[in-house]
């Protein structure tokens, strides 16, 4: 099955969740799915989040983890994001995995590999001390697997500091682009070299603190950390 009806296939199978989440522009390209969705968003960890505050449009970056059917988002008590989420104000989402350059023959037909995801929503506050542990550990974990236990949690002054929230995975979209580059058939004689250059996030090795204390081993969840890494999408 080719890139183009594999899409879709992916869009036929499931529809769109609203107007507003429907891709217009390159519509081969979108799929609603929620095993593509999940896959998207569990393969990263930065989103940036759209917002208006005093009539001012801003777009901020931050981590993210996927638990279910939500996107948990954190931060300081004072963040002017966080404050005006809290109280619903609309938001938009997106995550982007860039996976190659595309290189035509053509400059016209020059292109990026990728994967995307935008949601549309608005955020409710995770309150209780123990609703806001779990989410917290379950973004430290989503970021470093098994980090959560190889460091002490937050503490009360700490979780009072800190303002969690969860929104919705109902609106979403997704855009995907793999493949070769499509050049016009006209063009695929010219001398020009065409192809791809594949792009990945990577880790390099660990670098241990200067003031970590004597005698303490490299832990085997930071021994072991690679990009990508927790990808495969959860429940």
């Amino acid at each position: 099955m080719t890139r183009k009806s594999a899409d879709a296939a992916a869009t036929a199978k499931a529809p769109p969740p609203s107007r507003r989440a429907t891709i217009r522009q390159r519509r081969e390209r979108a799929a609603y799915d929620r095993e593509t969705v999940h896959a998207i968003l569990d393969a990263g960890f930065l989103c940036h989040v759209g917002f208006v505050f005093q009539a001012q449009p801003i777009v901020i970056p931050t981590n993210y983890v996927r638990v279910g059917e939500e996107l948990i988002l954190h931060g300081a008590l004072g963040s002017r994001m966080l404050r005006a989420l809290k109280d619903g104000a609309p938001l938009c989402i997106t995550v982007t995995h860039l996976d190659g350059l595309v290189l035509a023959r053509s400059a016209f037909h020059h292109s990026v590999n990728y994967r995307s995801v935008v949601l549309f929503g608005a955020a409710r506050e995770i309150t209780g001390a123990a609703a806001k542990q779990a989410a917290l550990a379950a973004l430290v974990d989503h970021i470093v697997p098994g980090r959560s236990a190889g460091a002490r949690p937050p503490n009360a002054a700490e979780l009072r500091a800190t303002r969690v929230l969860a929104v919705p995975i109902d609106e979403a979209s997704a855009k995907l682009r793999q493949g070769p580059p499509v050049d016009d058939e006209v063009d695929i004689a010219l001398p020009f070299w065409a192809g791809e250059i594949p792009l990945a996030l990577a880790a390099g090795p660990p670098r241990p603190d200067p003031k970590l204390a004597p005698g303490i081993a490299l832990p085997a969840h930071v021994a072991a950390y690679g990009r990508p890494a927790g990808g495969a999408a959860r429940p």
